[in-house]
């Protein structure tokens, strides 16, 4: 089943959560266990992070340095076969341009429809870390949208040099884009932003998920406006506990997200890190009820190290 229709068949009952690969020479162990504290209140899916390569310098035996390129969390298609196979759960992989070649993605695509995992994320992905703005792979995709042709072009049965393959086997590949509520931060305004999500459903985009927010009248306004200029699928609510006092500082600056008064003046209250998720959490219940009682689709939770949160979040929801 799509992602559409599996959370049209929960009318608006469901939620999904994101995780990240284990970072290269760790084990799989912790990963499960955060799945595990998350499963019993039966998500509708789950997403896995892929990771681009970054440039290094590591210290050779004569005391020089020399650069070389790591990826630091390897295995996006392993744990979402791992994930798909151990819980019975659809996995969901995400898919970027930036770091990657066509070829690497037509690799990848090649594995997962092995592997019969056809529910993916279609995304740009960020800049390299050392680069002042996105370049794009010299034999990659600059944009989500051309990310796009590549995997229509797969399921009709086109590599990327235009040859057929000989047999196509299992589901073609249902996608989802990123939708930005606060607009993205290289669009020059909304109204161009939601131009080119409307292009990318148009191109065959399933749903859309959004960017984190802490401020639901983002979100609504977002979807009216998505609404006005055509773009009819489901658009998934994407939200996120904060966990430390930190993320008051740092979402808004590498996520470009605003923190809202009320949100902000809690949180500097807190004296510990503790008392900052346990704000967090309340924050994200009420936040997730509202959206519920508006019947949004489904909820998208950004667990990455926030495990906890985001499963005492459900238990008083689910």
């Amino acid at each position: 089943m799509t992602i559409p229709e599996i959370i049209a068949a929960r009318k608006g009952k469901s939620f999904s959560f994101e995780v990240l690969p284990p970072l290269k020479g760790k084990g799989i162990d912790r990963l499960f266990n955060n799945v595990d504290s998350l499963v019993e209140y039966d998500p509708a899916y789950i997403n896995i992070t892929t990771h681009r390569s970054e440039m290094l310098y590591k210290s050779t035996s004569d005391g020089l340095y020399r650069k070389v390129t790591e990826r630091s969390r390897p295995g996006t298609v392993a744990v979402a076969a791992a994930i798909q196979h151990r819980y019975h759960i659809p996995a969901v992989p995400h898919i970027i341009c930036s770091g990657y070649s066509k070829t690497e993605t037509e690799y990848a695509l090649i594995d997962l429809n092995f592997l019969g995992i056809n529910n993916l994320l279609l995304l740009r992905g960020d800049k390299a870390k050392h680069d002042p703005r996105f370049i794009a792979n010299p034999d990659g995709h600059a944009h989500a949208s051309e990310l796009q042709l590549q995997v229509n072009a797969f399921n009709k049965g086109l590599f990327i040099d235009g040859t057929a393959m000989d047999i196509v086997t299992g589901e073609p590949f249902s996608y989802g884009v990123a939708g930005y509520p606060e607009k993205h931060e290289e669009s020059p305004n909304m109204q161009l932003d939601l131009m080119w999500l409307k292009a990318k459903v148009d191109s065959g985009a399933d749903y859309v998920v959004t960017q984190m927010f802490f401020d639901n009248n983002k979100y609504f306004d977002f979807v009216r406006q998505a609404r006005e200029i055509g773009i009819d699928v489901p658009i998934i609510p994407g939200i996120k506990p904060i966990i430390n006092l930190n993320q008051l500082t740092l979402l808004p600056k590498v996520f470009k997200v605003d923190i809202p008064l009320e949100l902000a003046t809690e949180l500097f209250k807190c004296k510990t890190d503790d008392d900052a998720k346990s704000v967090g959490v309340e924050w994200c219940i009420a936040q997730s009820k509202q959206l519920l009682e508006n019947n949004v689709p489904s909820i998208h939770f950004y667990s990455h190290n926030a495990t906890q949160s985001v499963r005492n979040v459900v238990a008083k929801l689910y």
